[in-house]
């Protein structure tokens, strides 16, 4: 297996409080540990205009399911933390760190 970092673009429709946030966050850390930590990368990114992007680490066999792991992850945080599909669109996962025992 191979461990990716993952980051799932998104936005928050309607706006989002700071304690949604920290609880976002709080269900997500888990997923960034050590090696997108030690890249410099923040879990939750959120921009003035609603954009966020969120930056997971995903035990896959490839990028492809590595890729679909963090948007389901995502999407189930997001759900969890009460907002809908339409509240937090997310966009196109891209891999961002690869580290591999081969």
């Amino acid at each position: 297996m191979t461990t990716f970092v993952i980051t799932v673009p998104g936005t928050f429709v309607a706006g989002v409080s700071e304690a949604s946030c920290a609880t976002l966050e709080g269900k997500l850390a888990g997923q960034h540990t050590d090696l997108s930590e030690s890249e410099g990368l923040d879990l939750l990114t959120v921009n003035e205009d609603g954009t966020f992007s969120i930056r997971l680490e995903v035990e896959a066999g490839d990028r492809y399911q590595a890729e679909l792991d963090a948007v389901g992850l995502v999407s189930t945080a997001l759900q969890e933390t009460g907002f809908s599909e339409e509240d937090a669109p997310l966009g196109t996962p891209a891999v961002t760190g690869i580290d591999s025992d081969l």
